[in-house]
């Protein structure tokens, strides 16, 4: 690894990156899967407390995917509609959220949380 990607990854660069293309990725879906591939490579490399922010990112894609899928099947009876606004309101909250102790440079607190 050579010191300018170093200093970026110790730096959270990369975490950074991977937040904005997860907001991106509301209205364009493939810079999200894009930023999970990016969470993945990155995560073991990663000083501990960025570590926990590519787990986040992690739990963050699946989790939401997951928030999705059972909201599109409750479409059938209705109730779906309101919450895919809710896993889409979910997933802004979590990269906000994120994005604010990237800024502070501290880890997450909860990496595990399933919640808001």
């Amino acid at each position: 690894m050579n010191e300018t990607t170093a200093a970026q990854t110790a730096s959270g660069e990369t975490a950074k990156i991977i937040y904005i293309l997860y907001l991106v990725g509301i209205a364009v879906g493939v810079t999200a899967l894009v930023g999970v591939i990016m969470a993945y490579v990155n995560k073991d490399t990663a000083p501990d407390w960025l570590k926990t922010h590519y787990q986040y990112q992690i739990r963050t894609f699946w989790i939401s995917l997951l928030y999705s899928f059972v909201s599109i099947l409750l479409c059938f009876i209705l109730i779906g509609f309101a919450l895919i606004v809710v896993a889409l309101v979910w997933w802004i909250i979590h990269c906000v959220k994120g994005l604010q102790a990237l800024e502070k440079r501290a880890p997450i607190a909860d990496v595990s949380a399933w919640g808001f």
